[in-house]
C-alpha cells in the first residue's frame, strides 16, 4: 500500500496525523515538507489587551507550514491547560491541531530546563497522551546539549514511549556546545531510536557544507530515518532573496523536511522567507494549496455586531 504524502492531506487529515505515520508521510513527500517552530506563548499579531489577534502558530500555517512545533512550552502550560494568546485555552494538543489544521510537535531538551520541556519519558508520555504529534529533541542556545546527551535521552524516550511515537533528534546549531556535526554523530541518533534526525542546513552553520549534508542525509536515510534540515541561526529573518539558494541546496542534498526557527518577529520566522523557500522546493501549486487550507477554521465565530453599529 502506498503511503500518503503529507503535502496531499487536507486540514482534518493533517490534524489527526501523528507518530510514525507522520514520519512516513514526510518521507513519502520527497523533500517537500515545511516545519515551522514558534514560541508557545507568543502572538506577534495580537495587539489587543484582551488577547484577541493571531497566534504565531496560525500565522505560519497560513504561510504554508505542514507541521507546527512549539518551543518553550512551559511558558504556555499551567500544568493542566495550554494558554495561547490570540487562540485561547486548550486541554490538549489534539484540540489545538483541530483549530490550526496542522499536526503539533513539541521541543524537548536534554539539559537543565523546566520539567515539561525536559527530555524525560514521564514528561514525554504526558505530551504524547495530550496529542503531541511529534517530539523534537534538540537544544536551545546556552543549554549545553551535546550529541552524546541527545543520543542518551533519545534512547530513554524510545524505550519509554514504544515504537509508534515520532521522536526526531538533533541540533539546529551548536547550542553553546561547540562540537562539529558529523555523519557518525547523526547516525548514532538513529541507532538510539530516532525515526527522524535534525541537522543544520548547509549555509546556516560554519562547517556544514553541501558535501557533508549530502553524505549525512544519505547515511541517516539508509539507516531508516528521515532528515530535517534546520534554519536556526536567525537566517529565518534574512531577506527573502537569500533563501531560494538554501532551499535548492537542501533539496539537492536530499533533506526530507525543512525547518524554520523562531528568531525574527517575536517567536517565529519571517513568513515571507518561509513562503519564498516553499515556492523554491515545491512550487506555487502545493504552496498555495497548503496556505488556502489554513483558512477553514473550526472555532466558534465571534458574535455579529449589534444592529446600527459600525
Amino acid at each position: 500500500m502506498t503511503e500518503p504524502r503529507i503535502l496531499d492531506l487536507d486540514r482534518d487529515q493533517l490534524a489527526a496525523l501523528r507518530g510514525r505515520a507522520l514520519t512516513r508521510a514526510v518521507a513519502a513527500a520527497e523533500g517537500r515538507t515545511m516545519v515551522a517552530e514558534v514560541f508557545a506563548e507568543r502572538a506577534a499579531l495580537s495587539p489587543y489587551p484582551d488577547g484577541r489577534g493571531v497566534h504565531n502558530a496560525e500565522l505560519v500555517a497560513a504561510f504554508g507550514a505542514d507541521i507546527v512545533v512549539l518551543n518553550l512550552i512551559e511558558r504556555a502550560w499551567d500544568g493542566e491547560r495550554l494558554r495561547l494568546p490570540g487562540l485561547g485555552e486548550f486541554a490538549s494538543f489534539t484540540e489545538l491541531a483541530q483549530v490550526i489544521g496542522r499536526p503539533i510537535g513539541v521541543n524537548l531538551e536534554p539539559g537543565d530546563v523546566p520539567e515539561i520541556r525536559r527530555a524525560k519519558p514521564e514528561y514525554a508520555k504526558r505530551l504524547v497522551g495530550m496529542g503531541a504529534a511529534l517530539l523534537c529533541v534538540t537544544a536551545n542556545p546556552g543549554t549545553g546539549g551535546s550529541y552524546e546527551a541527545m543520543a542518551r535521552v533519545t534512547e530513554e524516550l524510545r524505550a519509554g514511549l514504544g515504537d509508534d511515537a515520532a521522536v526526531w533528534s538533533g541540533k539546529m546549531h551548536h547550542a553553546g556546545y561547540p562540537e562539529r556535526v558529523t555523519t557518525g554523530r547523526l547516525t548514532a541518533l538513529v541507532e538510539a531510536g530516532a525515526d527522524g534526525v535534525v541537522m543544520p542546513l548547509p549555509g546556516t552553520l560554519p562547517g556544514v557544507t553541501r558535501e557533508l549534508a549530502a553524505e549525512a542525509v544519505a547515511a541517516v536515510q539508509g539507516a531508516g530515518a528521515v532528515v530535517m534540515g534546520a534554519i536556526g541561526t536567525s537566517q529565518e529573518g534574512a531577506h527573502a532573496d537569500v533563501v531560494p539558494q538554501l532551499a535548492l541546496n537542501a533539496k539537492e542534498a536530499g533533506f526530507d523536511a525543512h525547518h524554520f526557527g523562531d528568531s525574527y518577529i517575536p517567536g517565529m520566522c519571517d513568513p515571507e522567507v518561509m513562503y519564498a523557500y516553499s515556492v523554491a522546493i515545491r512550487g506555487r501549486r502545493h504552496t498555495w494549496n497548503r496556505m488556502a487550507l489554513s483558512g477553514r477554521h473550526t472555532r466558534t465565530p465571534a458574535p455579529a455586531p449589534a444592529a446600527g453599529s459600525w
